[in-house]
């Protein structure tokens, strides 16, 4: 069967940000420097996305193109006979899996703020009573499974019509219409009153108060939110770079991937933090952060319940361009491990995507008493726990060993592909970093992530 193929160059961009772009951004991103003091985590995570996200990102795709194959088959094609570098393959794809497990019922909260706020639910609405709409969504398992299922089978109906008549026209407009919209949303949330100071708590590093957290968390944090808003370690790009042609080279690309995650990463921060400290919402709040600082920013905006229905329906874009592409990754693993068609592919992992989502869900309900990590923890706490702590980093770290080590690919061989076509090379200069200095910084950081969360 002949690999299809993207349309555009920008096609590609677009989904390979698409994939990076998502709640990581819009949901993670803003709480994750609420709970890490600031700016200082912001300076982290910058750092971690130029020197961890660029080469490790410009390898999956060299993998994908050189390859032609998903995650689960790329490895065979390219090791040597008797190699073991397979292997990674099916954990890879377990990655995919894994974390649709809880990123579709996250998506579906998006598309339940949409119907909520179009239907006029947070007019007039307090803080303390925003609040208590949040909570009571968790509170009820039908609204969460419904939402998720919606968002699994539009996925699947969507990846079933292929990549040039589904994929990638609608990522396309969903993406752009998300940046113009953040954009003026931006705006609009630095002029609130008050909102300097949470202006000044995102934008200027805070060492004293970084100490306070623990210095390391703030590292790690950064490292670990890194990875997962770039997805990189299970495939996710590796997927992209096996449907483009040779016209340019792999590093130039990655660095406009990376310059589109950031701009949304960090306009995302700049419509939360203002509104924050304007309508006096702790920037701790952890993982419902959004879904108490957007309602309320809406509230005292003129056509606010207008401006909150198109906000949260991209923010829904947002997710779901995350979801089409992880769903692409598994839909193609499906397809290259059992040789069945795209349709039988989609038909397949929409119930088995369903049913493994349905924890997730219960787990804010009626298995609320299950608590992975104490008191308060979740089932998704211990999904995104595995994804982003385990699977992600280690995952990289096979993508780097793979192509540097002369016991994998190597570099040579790597650095050919990426260098294959015109833009911006891999240098020569970068082989010694990134064959002994950035696996370590990888492993380093994998084990104080482990250590910091157990001990």
């Amino acid at each position: 069967m002949e690999r299809e193929q993207l349309g555009s160059r920008l096609g590609f961009i677009l989904l390979s940000a698409g994939c990076a772009i998502g709640i990581g951004n819009v949901w993670k991103f803003p709480y994750m420097v609420g709970q890490h003091g600031g700016g200082i985590f912001v300076l982290c995570y910058i750092f971690f996305l130029v020197v961890l996200g660029l080469p490790i990102r410009t390898m999956e795709f060299s993998v994908g193109r050189a390859s032609r194959k998903s995650p689960i088959r790329s490895f065979q094609v390219l090791e040597k006979p008797g190699q073991k570098w397979h292997i990674h393959g099916v954990i890879a794809m377990i990655g995919n899996y894994l974390l649709m497990m809880f990123y579709s019922v996250v998506s579906g909260w998006m598309l339940y703020y949409f119907y909520l706020t179009a239907t006029g639910a947070f007019e007039g609405a307090s803080t303390q009573q925003v609040q208590a709409i949040f909570d009571d969504m968790l509170g009820q398992p039908s609204t969460l499974i419904i939402c998720m299922a919606i968002v699994v089978i539009a996925g699947m109906v969507i990846n079933s019509m292929g990549l040039q008549k589904g994929l990638e026209p609608i990522t396309k407009v969903m993406m752009i219409s998300l940046m113009v919209l953040m954009l003026i949303l931006a705006v609009n949330s630095i002029l609130l009153d008050g909102g300097q100071e949470g202006l000044a708590f995102y934008l200027q590093p805070d060492i004293e108060r970084a100490r306070e957290i623990g210095l390391g968390n703030t590292i790690v944090g950064a490292m670990n939110q890194a990875f997962f808003t770039l997805s990189l370690g299970i495939g996710s790009m590796a997927i992209f770079g096996s449907y483009i042609g040779k016209d340019h080279a792999l590093l130039g690309e990655s660095i406009r991937v990376g310059v589109l995650d950031t701009f949304v990463a960090l306009t995302a921060g700049f419509i939360i933090f203002p509104a924050c400290s304007a309508f006096g919402v702790e920037a701790g709040s952890g993982p419902k952060l959004i879904f108490l600082t957007l309602p309320n920013i809406f509230n005292h905006l003129p056509f606010g319940r207008l401006w909150g229905s198109l906000f949260f329906i991209f923010l829904t874009f947002a997710a779901f361009s995350t979801v089409l592409a992880v769903f692409e990754n598994i839909i193609s693993c499906g397809m290259d491990l059992t040789g069945c068609s795209r349709k039988k592919s989609c038909m397949v992992n929409l119930v088995l995507l369903f049913v493994l989502s349905v924890p997730c869900a219960l787990g804010f309900n009626v298995w609320s008493n299950i608590q992975p990590f104490g008191a308060g923890s979740t089932i998704m706490d211990l999904e995104d726990f595995l994804v982003s702590n385990i699977l992600l980093p280690l995952g990289s770290l096979v993508y780097l060993m793979f192509c540097t080590s002369r016991h994998g690919w190597g570099w040579n061989a790597f650095r050919e592909e990426a260098n294959t076509g015109k833009g911006v090379k891999m240098p020569n200069i970068l082989r010694g970093y990134c064959t002994y200095v950035l696996p370590i910084i990888v492993l380093v950081i994998f084990v104080i992530g482990i250590r910091d969360k157990f001990f």
